[in-house]
């Protein structure tokens, strides 16, 4: 019976596959999160030289994380009076579910990948500004003017530094010739991206922190001029979906860049291809993690004005100038 079930539904059975492997991976971002605010709060602290969580779970706070989630989870929900119901419930969903489902193209491994996308690259960058849309309701749907203006700035900050992030990853598709992402990894085997194109690495990591939110460009949450930003009026679960979105973004954006600029699973020397390519995945992924928490650590929050001027002024003319550079080069090449 259970053979002429597999038979006759294998549509069902592969359903099912997806569905649990979409599941797990959920599973594993969620302990990304809960484990990388840990790790966060950790390096900060030994970057300034103060302790960071010690007391819950152990020697190492291990647990702290876990504390504030089920914290953040039995808080009371508060709506208020004012705000625009529907949109006010629905904005945090907004936020979170593009989040989670650009991984689906993602290559975490040459075999760990849910749907290899002939344009993975391109559904990644269109999917990831449905959040500009969460966070822009969650700002209106509050009826409170901080959370206005800190909705309007996460969009104007997220679409305008939307235009230097995909600019600078042009000159790697001229490059591969192909913007999935499989193709991409395959086209570092002898020479990552990150040292054929530096230019455009450098202008895509800076872009990815402001798309980020992230110190320094985290205007969208500036507590001491917004109070907190576009989520003020939020509380209990509600709230966390949005910081959930945050550091899932964080994971999907380190694993971008580990697949555009790192080459992905592939070993550093060719003589070291012996270790499996999740975990030279993995630790590249550490890297990327590190660099952003790093920067947290050390640079002061930028003014509005700094921040679109250097998008529009400084990033955008470089990615474009990359993209000649790198077209020069190409036809160059081919000539030899």
């Amino acid at each position: 019976m259970m053979q002429d079930l597999l038979h006759s539904e294998p549509g069902l059975l592969n359903f099912g596959i997806v569905f649990a492997g979409a599941v797990l991976l959920l599973f594993v971002i969620l302990g990304f999160v809960t484990y990388g605010i840990l790790a966060e709060r950790k390096v900060l602290g030994f970057m300034q030289s103060r302790h960071g969580p010690n007391q819950v779970g152990g020697p190492w706070g291990l647990l702290q994380t876990v504390a504030d989630v089920l914290k953040l989870l039995l808080k009371e929900d508060t709506i208020p009076k004012l705000a625009d119901r529907p949109i006010y419930i629905i904005a945090p969903v907004i936020a979170f579910a593009p989040s989670f489902m650009v991984m689906a193209v993602v290559p975490l491994t040459d075999k760990l990948q849910f749907a290899d996308v002939g344009v993975g690259l391109l559904y990644y960058i269109a999917v990831t500004g449905l959040t500009t849309i969460g966070m822009l309701m969650g700002g209106w749907a509050s009826n409170n003017k901080f959370a206005l203006l800190g909705g309007m700035r996460a969009a104007a900050q997220m679409i305008s530094y939307e235009i230097p992030l995909v600019m600078s990853v042009v000159g790697i598709v001229l490059l591969t010739g192909s913007m999935n992402l499989n193709d991409i990894v395959a086209a570092q085997e002898n020479l990552w991206y990150i040292i054929m194109q530096p230019i455009a690495f450098i202008v895509f990591f800076i872009a990815a922190t402001a798309e980020l939110n992230r110190v320094p460009f985290d205007l969208a949450e500036a507590e001491n001029e917004l109070i907190a930003g576009f989520h003020v009026e939020y509380s209990g679960f509600r709230w966390a979906m949005f910081m959930l979105a945050e550091y899932v973004y964080m994971f999907a954006m380190a694993s971008l860049i580990t697949v555009l600029f790192l080459g992905g699973w592939l070993p550093l020397f060719s003589f070291l291809d012996f270790i499996p390519g999740a975990v030279w995945f993995a630790l590249k992924f550490s890297a990327v993690i590190w660099v952003l928490i790093w920067f947290r650590a050390t640079f002061p929050r930028m003014r509005p004005d700094q921040l679109m001027e250097m998008c529009w002024k400084v990033l955008l003319p470089i990615a474009i100038a990359n993209i000649f550079l790198t077209a020069i080069v190409k036809e160059i090449l081919n000539l030899f």
